[in-house]
């Protein structure tokens, strides 16, 4: 596919990104896309590999290689190399309903597989990704398309993160009539109010949404299922449920003094910000000095948390004009290259210094991740403020009874940060209970809604689920593909047979 020596003539360059101390005065994308014909070069790297781990999407020595969504890679990259776009485009659309989502938020599972990988850098196929679909919008090809026919079924689906937006979309393509609840103002999940403004606009979600609503999926805001509205109300109304509500129970961290006021979890605080944001239209003094978020303007932050949340939590912070910021993370130093241990082509273990570390290296001069440590107390003054954390170092050991190795505190490196600020950004144990019970589904041992094995029917009648509700805490890219299967599920028990 491709340039059969393009992967030999160019080398792999990125989207230029603005300077990290002169993007964090705003809240924007920043960085900006590259002319065609340099695109094209890129594209033009995807080499004919024989076998394309990009898009293969299977789990290599328990963790996933390539794309979840088996997108056609090879094709559509070959096919923006020659300049057909618009035909890439339906290519890139036939695996993934939402590119414009993918190509901004998912960590590349496709680029990490890359053959390209083994003699060099992986092609650059999420930035092709979003060059074609967004030369889609631009060009006319993303204008709506009604189905034709309606069978005259209705389903409702319960939460509008990717899962829920991806099956809602599938279903109202094969004809069914489809209404997406949502409990807060705006649809969207966590591609709303869980991922920040500078990583995904939300003027994307909310054209999609627009789209989608021409196209005759209705929304339902402010509607909190299992509260605002019974389950017995959508089951006798609909002819089938779905439920994509996420893992969004949040891990605490239940450390003496958690009581202290300045503690809150980092999805609350991300929401928070970007609903203030969008209220205020993007003006970010308006939307920090009205008390409708939580600010984080001439504090000492502390992060609990080491991952994308912890990392999108930084660069926020240190946009609302933090006085310093410290995310904790428990786990090693992860290494700067594969170990022998980790080959191509499984998913690189290998230390990854986001956009959020970056500006804090270029703001206060260091890395803002303090590994091997945890927070064994929260100190609050007497008004029952916090105003620092206790810490103490870790190590990894085995337990010689049952083989398990676990990270255990170190004698002797207790210490002290100050902090007026904590977000625990932690991890998610599952979905919450009440959505469950309302409509008594079955929950395994993660407090993930329970289905048989590769099937997304739950033990109630009717009811269906996808995304992090099923399968715990994951990606975008995984609740798109959940999403779609699922979709394929309900439609085959609507109509006994499915066409999806």
């Amino acid at each position: 596919m491709g340039k059969s020596t393009g992967f030999m003539e160019y080398e792999r360059q990125g989207n230029p990104a603005v300077s990290p101390l002169e993007r964090i005065k705003n809240f924007n994308e920043f960085h900006e896309p590259l002319p065609i014909e340099e695109r094209r070069k890129q594209a033009a790297r995807c080499m004919d590999c024989g076998v394309p781990f990009c898009q293969a999407g299977v789990k290599i020595s328990g963790m996933f290689s390539g794309c979840p969504l088996h997108n056609l890679v090879p094709e559509w990259n070959d096919l923006l190399y020659r300049g057909n776009l618009e035909l890439a485009a339906g290519r890139l659309l036939s695996t993934n309903n939402f590119p414009e989502f993918t190509s901004r938020v998912c960590p590349a599972l496709c680029e990490a597989a890359c053959t390209c990988n083994l003699n060099g850098a992986a092609v650059a196929t999420k930035e092709n990704e979003n060059s074609i679909i967004e030369y889609a919008y631009a060009n006319g090809l993303m204008e709506p398309d009604p189905p034709k026919t309606r069978t005259g079924k209705k389903v409702a689906v319960v939460g509008s993160g990717p899962s829920g937006l991806a099956c809602a979309d599938q279903l109202n393509k094969r004809g069914h009539s489809v209404t997406v609840y949502e409990r807060f103002d705006r649809p969207g999940g966590l591609l709303m109010y869980g991922i920040p403004n500078m990583k995904l606009e939300k003027r994307f979600i909310l054209r999609r949404i627009e789209k989608m609503k021409a196209e005759g999926v209705g929304f339902m805001t402010n509607c909190n299922v299992g509260k605002d509205i019974t389950s017995e109300e959508l089951l006798d109304e609909y002819d089938a449920v779905v439920l994509c509500c996420g893992a969004s129970n949040p891990r605490n961290i239940n450390a003496p003094g958690r009581d202290a006021e300045g503690i809150y979890f980092a999805v609350e605080f991300l929401r928070g910000v970007t609903k203030s944001l969008m209220d205020a239209g993007y003006d970010t003094e308006k939307a920090f000095s009205g008390g409708t978020c939580v600010t984080c303007k001439d504090k000492d932050v502390i992060i609990i948390g080491g991952g994308d949340t912890g990392n999108d939590c930084t660069g926020t912070a240190i946009r609302q004009g933090c006085k310093s910021v410290t995310q904790i993370e428990m786990m090693p130093e992860p290494p700067l290259t594969r170990r022998e241990s980790n080959p191509w082509p499984e998913w690189p273990l290998v230390k990854k210094t986001d956009y959020g570390a970056e500006e804090s290296i270029a703001v206060f001069g260091h890395d803002p991740r303090v590994y091997q440590t945890t927070v064994t107390e929260f100190i609050k003054n007497d008004e029952g403020k916090l105003c620092g954390v206790k810490t103490v170092k870790l190590e990894s050991k085995t337990d010689h009874e049952t083989g398990r190795r676990s990270m255990v505190p170190v004698e002797g490196t207790e210490g002290e940060l100050p902090a007026d600020v904590v977000l625990i950004a932690a991890g998610f144990l599952g979905s919450e209970d009440y959505v469950r019970n309302a409509f008594s589904v079955e929950a395994d041992g993660r407090s993930n809604v329970k289905t048989a094995e590769g099937a997304y029917k739950t033990s109630a009648a009717k009811v269906f689920t996808a995304g992090d509700m099923h399968r715990g805490q994951s990606l975008v890219v995984w609740g798109i593909a959940e999403g779609r299967a699922c979709a394929k599920e309900v439609d085959e028990y609507l109509m006994g047979y499915t066409n999806l």
